[in-house]
């Protein structure tokens, strides 16, 4: 299967509709049928940041066309120098501040992207309105302000999802299913790393106070993989994390380790750094090991998706499901009255690990979960 384009890489360019064609979304015309659900004539999206995972929404024009980026909020003119260059962006109404945007647009759905630190006060005014919430990850930045955004979710009773699209990514869905098939038998130990160029970073990543950490950052993605293929909750967690040379990234932690106890004793660990080197091929290099009491399913980018058992040697898997979108999915959710495919349970699930590894990291502790 093709490398599916980095997200990062793309938004740099400043994309329009046409640079989708290519890479993921030629899979996507290939792959995934057109969705049965009955979608209004016009389904108006706010995005409040530009910035991490939003071009999530924009792909998804591609199956659902009614989508309409109405609003945006961005105070970075840098950012704002995107919007007439992406197609899907420059008919959208822009407003330096996200409240305004709330107070006089009527919208369908909600895209909270920008930096981390202002996520859960903005996810509570959406939630405030009942519109209903697609943001990027971390939900929050502390324990606290995620209670905060539970109560305020559950209260309002407005749908929520969370952009963690490698969940729906065909290698690693194709990876759950032959795991819940047993093929690999009990799962007892899983290893996971996410490894990316540092490139260049905005101010707000340097800063702990809206940053918030590498581990709940970009080790929210894998966790959620652990958790959604290995099939297996974690009872306790340890860690460590640091900055290592690059001193113009402030307090942007570069590597981190994470270790986990499985509720049936097994153990797992993530490996996390900004370490990738400009060379390198792409800039990030995804890795997923699931050991169990019959084999192992692996995946790496430079062997990709790999299977060893007791009853055969090392085999490639090529019969993948089809290409799907987390937004498109989630829009069926709504308007289709169809389960999307990551619950609530699981978002906040997810958010607590990483801040309760985080946690773990700093003080040197193991902590319960």
């Amino acid at each position: 299967m093709k490398s599916i384009i980095n997200r990062r890489q793309i938004l740099k360019k400043g994309v329009a509709v046409a640079a989708f064609a290519g890479g993921r979304s030629a899979a996507l015309t290939a792959a995934q049928t057109p969705t049965a659900v009955q979608f209004p004539d016009r389904i108006r999206v706010g995005i409040i940041g530009l910035e991490g995972h939003y071009s999530e929404i924009l792909e998804a024009t591609k199956l659902v066309p009614q989508v309409q980026i109405s609003a945006i909020a961005e105070k970075s003119e840098d950012l704002l120098r995107r919007v007439p260059r992406t197609a899907l962006l420059k008919r959208a109404k822009v407003y330096g501040d996200y409240r305004e945007l709330l107070d006089r647009e009527k919208l369908d759905v909600v895209a909270v992207c920008g930096e981390n630190g202002m996520r859960a006060a903005i996810i509570q005014a959406c939630a405030a309105r009942k519109v209903p919430i697609v943001a990027e990850k971390p939900l929050a930045l502390t324990l606290g302000e995620l209670d905060q955004v539970r109560s305020a979710i559950t209260a309002a009773k407005v749908p929520l999802t969370m952009l963690l699209p490698m969940r729906f990514d065909p290698r690693y869905r194709r990876m759950r299913a032959v795991v819940g098939s047993g093929e690999i038998g009990e799962v007892v130990m899983l290893a996971a790393q996410k490894s990316y160029k540092l490139g260049s970073r905005p101010e707000w990543m340097k800063n702990k106070a809206s940053y918030g950490g590498t581990i709940p950052y970009i080790g929210i993605h894998m966790v959620d993989l652990m958790l959604f293929v290995g099939g297996r909750d974690f009872k306790s967690v340890a860690g460590f994390q640091s900055r290592v040379g690059f001193p113009e990234m402030r307090d942007m932690e570069n590597n981190a380790v994470v270790v986990f106890q499985l509720d049936n004793h097994g153990s797992a660990s993530l490996r996390l750094d900004y370490l990738r080197p400009q060379s390198a091929p792409s800039h990030g290099d995804d890795r997923l090991r699931i050991a169990g009491t019959e084999g192992i399913i692996e995946h790496q980018e430079v062997t990709g998706l790999m299977s060893t058992t007791s009853k055969q040697g090392p085999q490639p898997v090529t019969d993948l499901p089809p290409t799907k979108l987390l937004f498109v999915d989630f829009l069926e959710s709504l308007y289709g009255k169809t389960k999307h495919a990551l619950s609530l349970n699981e978002i906040f699930r997810v958010n607590e690990i990483v801040l309760k590894a985080r946690e773990a990291a700093e003080t040197g502790r193991v902590i319960a979960l």
